[in-house]
């Protein structure tokens, strides 16, 4: 039975890998949608390979990009903005969403996936770190599912025993045994460089991952290791942990994709080439297998494997979202917020990449502050965490932090 396929996010680098998969096994994937939104020329090409039913474009593109397929005889539904979005993400006939919009933009179609019982692969971490309670919650409601493409939660979700897998069952059960999950990280760039190298670094060596191949953004988090906090912030959520059980381990080699440490004393870790499409056929054909065109792991050239305790004061936005994920929704939203604001202004060259962290800390501080000074008040309008029960209280904080994120890259600049 075939599958059809909406890649939300087709222009990246998720959406590249997913991609070159559903092409090599059309007998299983028809690409049933695609979207895209800075890439236009790319997703024009997207759209002649793979003729989808609907694509989403921002709303002030849809006219001339829905010219331009009409000159090049393809019959396409062009829908725009976040409503051309979510009205794809809930189509009747889409089985499967492919959640590949980077930061807080794919947040809304994501949830309005599962809203509407879809079987969501997930390569948005915002989704879980804004929202986490409310997917969640939206996933049960719905009866959909949520199949993780980070390598590292896909690895963890791997080594899980099939039950909890398959019912969702919550994995702190005693009866399944499992003690702790352990994250691996690479270290980025500049596991081996000292806080003065990471203070004076370009862009062009933030941005240069050792081991995978990503865009600027998740680039530079995985320079700071905020890529690595973030997605503990996602596992707490996806696994149900609280962040005490959840451990990061740096790995260099990034071979070892992340394991799951039972009661026993056993570790399971799922391990492979680093290569984002293996975690996206597993998720793509999950309970099944299919082909990823990954280059097979040769044992015997592995010399050696790896672990290091990660430095907390020279990556500090790993230890920022851990005091996040303790403090609640509220610090996690604005944490995320922050981040995207500050990792803007050093790729535009307005602050240091060790000005991140310290972006990030000082957003946190004010949210601390300000509700601690709303907190006996009617009115909370204006409190970063006056009840989060809505996506619209979701966007508020998020926005509320990121005015804040601002002012401070405006102190660092100054």
């Amino acid at each position: 039975m075939t599958q059809r396929i909406a890649v939300l996010g087709a222009t990246g680098s998720i959406g590249d890998s997913t991609l070159s998969i559903l092409a090599d096994h059309p007998q299983h994937y028809q690409v049933y949608a695609l979207s895209g939104h800075g890439r236009l020329d790319k997703l024009f090409e997207l759209c002649q390979q793979f003729q989808p039913s609907r694509v989403a474009v921002p709303e002030d593109k849809v006219d001339e990009f829905a010219s331009r397929l009409q000159q090049a005889n393809l019959v396409c539904d062009v829908v725009g903005g976040q409503a051309g979005l979510d009205d794809i993400a809930a189509d009747a006939e889409v089985d499967t969403v492919v959640a590949a919009i980077v930061g807080a933009a794919g947040l809304a179609s994501t949830l309005t996936a599962a809203k509407a019982g879809k079987r969501i692969l997930l390569a948005n971490k915002e989704a879980l770190v804004m929202a986490g309670s409310l997917m969640m919650q939206a996933v049960r409601d719905n009866g959909a599912t949520l199949l993780p493409l980070d390598s590292e939660h896909n690895a963890i979700f791997q080594c899980l025993p099939a039950e909890v897998q398959q019912k969702n069952t919550h994995i702190h059960n005693a009866c399944y045994g499992i003690k702790k999950l352990w994250l691996t990280a690479s270290g980025g760039p500049f596991l081996h460089k000292s806080w003065e190298q990471m203070q004076a670094a370009s862009v062009s060596e933030a941005v240069k991952h050792p081991n995978w191949s990503m865009g600027q953004k998740i680039s530079v988090d995985s320079a700071t290791m905020m890529n690595k906090g973030l997605e503990l912030i996602e596992a707490c959520h996806l696994f149900d942990l609280d962040e005490s059980q959840i451990n990061v381990v740096i790995h260099p080699q990034s071979i070892i994709h992340s394991m799951v440490e039972y009661c026993d004393g056993s570790f399971l870790a799922q391990m492979g080439s680093p290569d984002m499409r293996t975690p996206i056929a597993h998720a793509l054909a999950y309970p099944n297998r299919i082909s990823a065109g990954v280059k097979s792991l040769d044992l015997y050239q592995l010399s050696a494997l790896e672990f290091i305790k990660p430095d907390l004061q020279k990556f500090a936005c790993l230890k920022l979202a851990r005091e996040a994920m303790q403090s609640g929704q509220a610090a996690t939203i604005a944490l995320n917020a922050a981040n995207e604001v500050a990792v803007e202004a050093f790729i535009k060259e307005q602050v240091s990449l060790t000005d991140i962290a310290l972006i990030n800390g000082r957003v946190l501080d004010t949210m601390h502050q300000q509700d601690s000074v709303t907190s006996n008040k009617k009115d909370e309008t204006d409190s970063f965490s006056g009840g989060i029960k809505t996506l619209e209280d979701i966007l508020t904080i998020d926005k509320l932090a990121r005015i804040q994120a601002q002012r401070e890259v405006e102190k660092c600049r100054s």
